[in-house]
């Protein structure tokens, strides 16, 4: 995409006005494309076309924008293997994932399209004769959506299906990592006249393009996934305008392996929540507190689980690619030598597969033991494959080290003690729990971070709404 139009503002593409950044390919460490940055001048007329088409677009037949939804989701399919590979060559993931990832996204806009009829309000009655309460359900009207790398195509999709079904416009800005795939996205939109022109808009570009989003007074509202600390950039900006927010920041999720826990079950659940996209989710088990009574067995079941993984080229029958870049590769690795220079031991995996392709950033899958509450692999999220086991020999034990951190997206629960499984939902501070199930979020649940892992929340009804607001209307009518 060297030199491609990859400004979409009001229906036209522009070459975008600042220096590009170059996307990496994380298998041969090869310049795929440089993408240009919006300029300021396209930053601000792109949402200045959000805001003029969005009365229009609100004014919609809401059935009508289901249409266009659907369109857009027929699209992806129709192109699903060329959307797989671009995903698959800039993030790294193996092909038949990336797959996976395109028919996600069509099932996320279809079931979003299923809103156009189920976004309600309310009549409730009134202190006078003669009146009538109504509260309605409208628009916010312009939003900003910022994405992330580890699955650039969903999260686009995840953030512009609802707002857009709920009579928003759109400007988003891809991550600056691995833009390709959302790009040709909405270039096929585009090519496919799925929307009237200004309701979706796209500039590119790095954190200035979207320290200028944030930060201007017509954008209602700004989504971003990414890290905690870009997210409290954008609420300080965003509290400016008052604009609202919606984040999803991160974690770092325990998982506890009761006593009880059927261990194949939960060895199987633990693998792919550490080891999914080469541990590159947010919701990945970053400290798996296993009781004492069987953290040697279960330990013994998830290292032969994690031996048994196929770590290579994503073009081939893999099930792990590399990790997305150099910088992040950096990160990965500098943790799991940290973690054994601090007592922990190398179960199985580690980094640098001399038989794997080119200079990619090759981590197996990595199960270190011994791990302390006072070491950093405990601390902080490391968003790569590694499994790091805490023994634990109580109950209490294990609630008080699942919940001391800063984070609260996701935590698992592996036990057949009904009481247990009723009292640690309670106890534990996390927006979502899988109990005797690896991560993966329903479309009609609710994928929802506490504490500092974010606010606002996303799928099923409530990350629909959260893209409406109330209007009251008092109704005389005599």
């Amino acid at each position: 995409m060297t030199g491609d139009k990859t400004i979409w503002i009001n229906g036209v593409w522009e070459l975008g006005s600042e220096p590009g950044l170059p996307v990496i390919n994380p298998v041969t460490e090869e310049e795929i494309s440089i993408v240009l940055s919006a300029g300021h001048d396209q930053i601000t007329r792109a949402i200045e076309a959000a805001a003029s088409a969005q009365p229009a677009w609100a004014s919609l037949e809401p059935w009508r924008r289901a249409e266009a939804l659907r369109a857009i989701g027929a699209c992806l399919l129709q192109h699903q293997q060329e959307l797989a590979n671009l995903i698959s060559l800039e993030v790294g993931k193996p092909l038949r994932k990336a797959r996976e990832d395109v028919e996600g996204a069509a099932s996320y806009l279809e079931y979003m399209a299923q809103w156009d009829r189920r976004i309600e309000g309310e009549i409730l009655p009134a202190d006078n004769r003669d009146e009538t309460i109504l509260l309605t359900r409208v628009p916010i009207g312009v939003v900003a959506a910022i994405t992330a790398w580890n699955y650039p195509l969903d999260l686009f999709i995840r953030k512009a299906a609802p707002a857009l079904i709920a009579g928003n416009t759109m400007v988003v800005k891809p991550t600056e990592v691995t833009p390709l795939a959302c790009i040709r996205a909405i270039q096929l939109i585009a090519a496919n006249d799925c929307l009237p022109a200004g309701v979706l808009n796209l500039v590119t570009g790095g954190g200035a393009v979207g320290a200028a989003l944030c930060s201007h007074s017509l954008v209602n509202m700004i989504t971003m996934t990414g890290h905690r600390d870009t997210g409290k950039r954008i609420m300080a900006a965003a509290a400016a305008n008052l604009s609202r927010v919606s984040l999803e920041l991160g974690g770092s999720a325990p998982a506890i392996i009761w006593k009880d826990a059927d261990l194949d079950l939960a060895a199987d659940a633990i693998a792919f929540a550490s080891f999914e996209n080469t541990g590159q989710v947010c919701t990945s088990s970053e400290r798996i507190l296993v009781h004492q009574d069987v953290h040697d067995d279960f330990v013994e079941r998830l290292v032969e689980r994690a031996n048994g993984m196929r770590v290579g080229n994503p073009c081939d029958d893999v099930d792990l690619g590399p990790l997305v870049n150099r910088t992040h590769f950096r990160k990965v690795t500098h943790a799991i030598d940290l973690a054994q220079t601090e007592g922990g031991a190398l179960r199985c995996g580690g980094h640098g597969i001399p038989s794997l392709p080119g200079n990619g950033y090759w981590v197996r899958p990595t199960v270190i033991t011994g791990v302390t509450q006072d070491m950093s692999l405990f601390k902080e999220e490391t968003f790569g494959p590694i499994a790091p086991i805490i023994r634990i020999a109580s109950y209490e034990e294990a609630i008080s080290l699942a919940n001391a951190t800063r984070y609260g997206l996701s935590a698992f629960l592996f036990s057949n003690d009904y009481r247990l499984i009723m009292r640690a939902q309670n106890d534990l501070r996390f927006g979502e729990i899988y109990i005797n199930r690896s991560m993966g979020e329903a479309l009609q649940g609710f994928h929802n971070g506490h504490l500092e892992s974010g606010m606002g929340g996303e799928d099923g009804k409530h990350g629909v709404l959260k893209y409406t607001q109330i209007r009251a209307v008092y109704h005389r009518y005599t």
